[in-house]
């Protein structure tokens, strides 16, 4: 026997030796201490019902002391409740007060404290209440006290079934308290009647109270002793292999034979621990050997052959873990943001990795990191603060350090530049120095945006300088450097973005499927488009369009069904509307009309008067001018000024902003001379 098997032997023989005197001591205890009882008590909303002008929740709180007996100073009691937290949450179960000794003022106390709000999840608190008495395993008593029905779509009958066929000696006592006359109380007697408990209705105070007493009567009685159980035949013992050290935190192989179940496991666990415990594992499958992990922690332990049935411990395998040697290093500074080299020596697992964290953080915690795997160096990204910081080896087993060096993170000298100015939507040309990381980038945010919001923006890469595209709105913004770690801004620089002068012309009619001529100045961007929509269509919509490119000029064809329609400039970035120009598609046989013209200002504020001059080769009876909404019929108008006289004449314009249309009408002829849009801003 090896010296690690003789100091793990000793140590199971003291511990074992003093589990068997303990049970020995313990064989007399009553039947009845071993019975643990959860009290379920109903929160639900309905217990705010009345009877005889008092809530249920307060006649309640006022017998309860008559459940609480004198049995309750041998027994582990704890208090469960439901749906007293939340409305309509089938989830909403606590428990309030763990199975312990000495319970009952704590009960009493947290019974006061309830406040009815919810649903009635009766099945599903009996079920959670069984599991924490370990009803498999202990004698476990429940007593339900609930003023209705479940109302969370489970069969509490089929429930108390399970629980009694699978307990040891599982008991569930219920008081139905305040049931409404049309509720069936057949879904609570039945949990009584199945489980062997008892099963009393109360309508009142006085009923209740003499309903608790009862139940705490049934209850202080031990329960009858199950049979003794025939004993289990003799597992086969297992034998297992392992080295006899291993480093904590590495891998290890070990075998066993047989494998008994595939669901059985070898697991690692201190000398001394419980039998039934364990620690990491692996399922033995159909296996003799697997690779193992050790613990963080170093020591003597034992690797454990265990039945998942019921976690006996068929072989057992001593194994010493003991301390690696391990090292890191690295720079004794770096620039916030940087690139960090890490070198290390001793590693232990693949798994285990580098990482930088604040000096003095907590064990486990981690900032930027790389797995060791097969190398022995690697980078780390540097914090975007400045200060002092760790750079620490930490073991992937149970997060432990096992070697740190300080390292202090510096302020980098960074700058950005570009022009003062810029056009909506237009192509900005930036440069920077001191770039500290590749993906670092440049953006352009609005002037006091948040730290880390971003607009268009560029990587710094291995440049210097490099291009944004201007944002559609006008406006004071600031082009940016940002560390690509913590996105914390560097370096800043103002920049005023203004609007674009931009024109568009085109006839102002044509028949449909005709060429129609386009022309424009002031191109922002080459990717602006030139689109032709019908009058009307929101903003940043578009139909039929070409890219602007480096031209000036363009033919498109004309739609084929007439109408109003709208040539527009259109901003790539944001899609916004520099300029339009109204179009009119007439029938492809219709009459173009007379030279007709109209002048006015593109513009006027909102509430203002304005002078409207005209041109005309031919007159009718009945021609005026209007204006219109753009988006209107053509003889529809919000006002009209019959032709009488020479030009100009003045019209007040509407007090609602938008885009508008005066239009010279020829009335009599229903025909459109001419057409103007106008913007009241």
């Amino acid at each position: 026997m090896s010296h690690i098997a003789r100091r793990v032997s000793a140590l199971r023989s003291g511990a074992f030796g003093l589990a068997a005197a303990l049970s020995l001591g313990l064989a007399g205890t009553a039947q009845a201490a071993d019975e643990n009882v959860m009290v379920v008590f109903d929160g639900s909303n309905s217990m705010w019902g009345q009877i005889d002008g008092t809530a249920k929740i307060e006649i309640a709180r006022g017998v309860m002391e008559n459940l609480l007996g004198d049995w309750t100073e041998d027994r582990k009691v704890g208090l469960m409740a439901y749906g007293h937290r939340q409305r309509g949450d089938c989830s909403d179960i606590e428990t309030l007060v763990a199975p312990g000794a000495d319970t009952r003022a704590a009960i009493l106390d947290r019974i006061n404290a309830i406040t009815p709000t919810g649903k009635t999840p009766l099945t599903d608190a009996i079920e959670l209440a069984a599991t924490e008495l370990s009803y498999t395993d202990t004698p476990a008593t429940v007593v339900l006290i609930s003023d209705g029905l479940e109302s969370c779509e489970r069969d509490p009958c089929a429930l108390a079934k399970t629980l009694k066929s699978r307990g040891v000696a599982f008991t569930a006592h219920v008081v139905g308290f305040g049931l409404g006359a049309d509720q069936d109380s057949g879904s609570l007697s039945c949990i009584a009647e199945r489980t062997g408990g008892q099963y009393i209705q109360a309508a009142n105070a006085d009923e209740l109270g003499r309903a608790l007493g009862a139940i705490s009567t049934a209850v202080a009685a031990a329960p009858e002793p199950e049979p003794v159980p025939e004993p289990e035949p003799e597992l086969p013992a297992v034998t297992l292999t392992a080295p006899d050290s291993a480093l904590a935190g590495s891998s290890f192989r070990i075998g066993w034979s047989p494998t008994l179940d595939p669901a059985d496991y070898v697991t690692i666990v201190p000398v001394g621990t419980p039998e039934g415990d364990y620690g990491g594992y692996v399922r033995v499958r159909d296996h003799s050997e697997a690779d193992f992990r050790a613990p963080a922690q170093t020591g003597l332990y034992e690797l454990r052959y265990m039945t998942q049935k019921d976690r006996n411990v068929l072989g057992v395998a001593p194994i010493e873990i003991t301390e690696p040697e391990v090292s890191v290093s690295g720079p004794e500074s770096a620039l916030a943001g940087s690139t960090i080299p890490v070198s290390w020596t001793g590693a232990v697992h693949g798994r285990d990795y580098i990482t930088i964290v604040p000096m003095g953080a907590d064990e486990g915690s981690h900032g930027d990191y790389t797995r060791v795997s097969d190398k022995a160096e690697g980078k780390l990204q540097a914090p975007a603060d400045t200060g002092m910081y760790e750079i620490r080896y930490v073991l992937d087993e149970g997060k432990r350090t096992m070697a740190a060096q300080p390292i202090e993170i510096t302020e980098p000298e960074v700058s950005v530049s570009g022009p003062e100015s810029a056009l909506a939507g237009s192509t900005i040309p930036v440069a920077w120095t001191g770039a500290v990381h590749g993906r670092d980038y440049i953006t352009i945010v609005p002037m006091g945006a948040d730290e880390g919001s971003h607009g268009d923006y560029t990587r710094v890469s291995d440049k210097a300088e490099g291009r944004l595209q201007a944002p559609a709105d006008t406006g004071m913004y600031e082009i940016r450097y940002v560390l690509d770690e913590g996105k914390r801004t560097m370096a800043a620089q103002p920049i005023e973005i203004t609007a674009p002068e931009v024109t568009l012309s085109a006839q102002g009619e044509l028949r449909a499927g005709d060429t129609l001529r386009v022309e424009w100045s002031g191109a922002v961007h080459p990717r602006d488009y030139i689109t032709l929509v019908p009058m009307g269509t929101p903003d940043g919509d578009h139909a039929e369009y070409f890219r602007v490119a480096d031209a000036g000029s363009r033919d498109m064809s004309a739609p084929d069904q007439p109408g109003l329609y709208e040539l527009r400039y259109m901003l790539n970035e944001g899609r916004r509307v520099l300029a339009r120009h109204p179009v009119e598609i007439l029938d492809a046989d219709a009459p173009l009309s007379s030279g007709a013209s109209l002048s006015a200002p593109d513009s006027a504020a909102a509430g203002s008067m304005i002078e409207v001059g005209w041109s005309v080769d031919s007159s009718s009876a009945d021609q005026r001018i209007t204006l219109a909404r753009a988006d209107q019929a053509i003889f529809t108008w919000l006002s009209a000024t019959k032709i009488e006289g020479e030009p100009p004449l003045r019209i007040t314009l509407p007090d609602e902003p938008g885009s508008y249309e005066l239009r010279f009408l020829d009335v009599s002829n229903q025909a459109v001379l001419a057409r103007k849009v106008l913007v009241v801003e």
